[in-house]
């Protein structure tokens, strides 16, 4: 099967899995083994495809703008399911700063009888984790940096004077660095491996390119 079959057939799974149009993530919790295991095949597929094998060296370029968060594994993405007070993760972007070698995670939340929505953002900067050679390759260090807890709207009503209430340090791992092993990359689909072996399946959201960080 070609790269763009993959793709197209990785996509099709995602949408039908996705009970909500809300565009919220789905996690491996929300979904029975035997998806779990059809989406990790079709992305190690993909992984070993991958146009960019080398992509902090070649095509570097190909990471910077907004994306937006479709399937994880990952313990904190995981967490976002089980918000308090009745809350809804929504939409969650990650919008990248090549040149700065900046990121932020933005993740919208909301209440579902619209009594409340916000955000929640979180800033990080990144470099390249070097290879034997001395070379970037693929894996990047994390370095986190504020938490902004923001409300936008309550019942209705918007709040600027609350987009942030609260900031605070945004502290990664205690005892090591993160890191993210870029493991797929073209113009339209991100795919990373954490240190601890969590899947990011992230698509190019171009709807916001002018959010940058």
């Amino acid at each position: 099967m070609n790269r763009q079959n993959l793709k197209n057939k990785l996509e099709t799974l995602l949408n039908e899995i996705k009970k909500q149009n809300d565009g919220s993530p789905v996690t491996n919790l929300k979904i029975n083994a035997e998806q779990v295991s059809e989406i990790e095949q079709l992305t190690v597929e993909l992984e070993n495809i991958n146009p960019h094998p080398q992509p902090l060296q070649n095509a570097i370029n190909l990471l910077n703008g907004a994306w937006q968060l479709q399937y994880s594994t990952a313990r904190e993405i995981r967490a976002l399911d089980s918000l308090p007070l009745g809350l809804q993760i929504g939409q969650v972007y990650q919008i990248i700063n090549v040149v700065d070698a900046q990121f932020f995670n933005l993740a919208y939340v909301k209440h579902p009888l619209n009594v409340i929505s916000g955000s929640v953002k979180v800033t990080a900067r990144f470099e390249p984790d070097l290879d034997s050679s001395g070379l970037p390759d693929k894996r990047i260090n994390v370095y986190f940096n504020k938490r902004y807890l923001a409300i936008d709207k309550i019942i209705g009503v918007k709040t600027p004077q609350l987009n942030p209430f609260k900031v605070v340090d945004a502290k990664g791992p205690q005892g090591r660095v993160p890191t993210l092993d870029i493991t797929y990359l073209d113009e339209t689909l991100r795919i990373g491996r954490g240190g601890d072996e969590s899947l990011f399946i992230l698509y190019k959201a171009d709807h916001l390119d002018e959010i940058s960080c």
